[in-house]
């Protein structure tokens, strides 16, 4: 292997890393992967697949050298600074013409600075979101590359042998220019958000409402993996209520402590929505729950202040589990409704021409938020590409129109219980307003005029207007 001239190579030998790189010397390249830790080559090497081409080194100009012209180079390590200093290292060792991939959750706005900074030296790179985890980086992820697109013809047969497949297409596209694929993939994180707070609202009611153990939670969720809700979050729901600890022989899930964590991707896109006066109130109050779980303590004082949660009655096991299962499916389709309405406006605003229909295409397979209602949205932009809004899609509209009534009775119950369901909440409340020809907003107007001379528009005649209201 002295002399030989490697396809790809990759820079950060962590899980991510390793696994991409593996799962990309399965189909047939020869590859080689940089870690400054010796002891993380030894694990590539000690995982290396007979009868495949891979090396790992802990000097980055072996790597860069013994790569094919035009290098073809990801890097895979934490955003930030990071991955400006392998940048860095790496410049003097590139050729003109040579491509960089930043495939970690790099902010979109650093995407766009590099992006520049590196095509200034002759350079290409690319930002491309890769989602799946461990296991999709190994079998198959979503992967989402934005930018350069003379770039991409480069990269693309790499990325499309190892990306997931959906009825044998690959779940990886070309999404857009500039920091595309870093913004894609940002939307994509705030969406599973949205998503694991619903998911975790339904649990709540059902098993601290209603009584349901561990057990009968299993075949709930597995009941509704198999049906409309069948998604990669609900799958590995199901069987998290199996898993047993180690420690205590208890349910994994009822000794773990309540206080979620997050790596900013999904504050990152509640900070640009707001930026660019888009409502997305269901991935917002995800983020905003994440923060209140992080008060345990304060909690745990009122806890002891105020009333707690009371069980729900009245209700058969079966009519609170439909009702739950239509609140999920109806707020899980408002989460990816709002991301979408967000891509639709950041795609313009920031002359990235994102293809819609592309990205809900890549995302049916390998990354953490595929799930079935993907085929159905990737019909509607396929039939109409330049939706603002996914629910203005006529038969999306009979989709949520039908679990309505279930959703309200749902969240009624849970908030006459005093258990929080904050992201049904305002799922619900996100659809009433956009359904609504009109909103109480005149009022707020009015107020913002006699306050602050604001101004305002009229009903029934065009300008701008501002009133004497003392």
């Amino acid at each position: 292997m002295a002399n030989q001239l490697f396809d790809f190579g990759l820079i950060g030998l962590g899980v991510m890393g390793r696994n991409l790189l593996l799962n990309m010397a399965d189909h047939g390249f020869a590859v080689i992967g940089y870690n400054r830790s010796p002891q993380k080559v030894t694990e590539l090497e000690s995982e290396i697949v007979p009868g495949t081409t891979v090396k790992g080194t802990s000097d980055l100009a072996e790597m860069v050298n013994a790569l094919k012209s035009p290098r073809r180079i990801m890097m895979l390590v934490q955003a930030g600074n990071p991955v400006d200093q392998g940048l860095g290292e790496l410049i003097p060792l590139l050729s003109k013409g040579d491509i960089i991939i930043d495939g970690g959750n790099s902010h979109y706005t650093d995407t766009l600075r590099r992006v520049k900074y590196m095509q200034d030296k002759g350079f290409h790179f690319m930002g491309a979101g890769v989602s799946g985890g461990e296991e999709g980086a190994r079998r198959g992820p979503s992967i989402m590359p934005g930018g350069d697109p003379e770039a991409y013809p480069h990269v693309q047969p790499m990325l499309e042998a190892v990306s997931a497949k959906v009825n044998g297409e690959p779940c990886v596209a070309h999404l857009g220019k500039g920091a595309a694929g870093h913004y894609v993939k940002m939307v994509h994180n705030g969406i599973e958000y949205g998503i694991m707070q619903l998911i975790s609202e339904v649990y709540d009611v059902l098993h601290r409402g209603y009584g349901l153990d561990n057990d009968e939670l299993h075949e709930v969720f597995k009941q509704w993996n198999e049906g409309e809700l069948q998604s990669f979050l609900v799958e590995i729901t199901r069987d998290i209520f199996l898993k047993k600890d180690d420690k205590t022989g208890k349910r994994l899930v009822d000794v773990i402590l309540d206080k979620a964590g997050s790596k900013g991707t999904g504050k990152w896109t509640s900070q640009d929505a707001m930026d660019l006066g888009i409502a997305i109130p269901t991935i917002d109050i995800a983020v905003s729950m994440r923060n209140l779980s992080a008060l345990k303590s304060e909690r745990v004082a009122a806890s002891k202040i105020y009333t707690s949660p009371v069980k729900i009655t009245g209700i058969s096991k079966e009519e609170i589990i439909a009702e739950a299962r239509a609140a999920l499916f109806f707020g899980t389709l408002i989460s990816y409704a709002q991301g979408l309405a967000l891509l639709y406006v950041a795609s313009k605003e920031y002359d990235m021409e994102i293809p819609l229909p592309q990205v809900v295409k890549i995302w049916r397979g390998g990354c953490i938020i595929r799930s079935t209602l993907l085929e159905v949205y990737y019909k509607a932009y396929t039939a109409n590409p330049s939706l603002s809004n996914i629910l203005l899609d006529t038969n999306i509209a009979e989709l949520i129109k039908s679990r309505e009534a279930n959703t309200r009775k749902f969240v009624s119950k849970a908030s006459l219980s005093g258990i929080p369901v904050a992201g049904l909440s305002v799922s619900l409340g996100y659809y009433d307003a956009y359904r609504s020809e009109t909103m109480p907003t005149n009022l707020i107007q009015a107020q913002r005029d006699f306050f602050g001379a604001h101004t305002f528009q009229r009903v029934d005649e065009e300008g701008i207007f501002h009133a004497q209201w003392q």
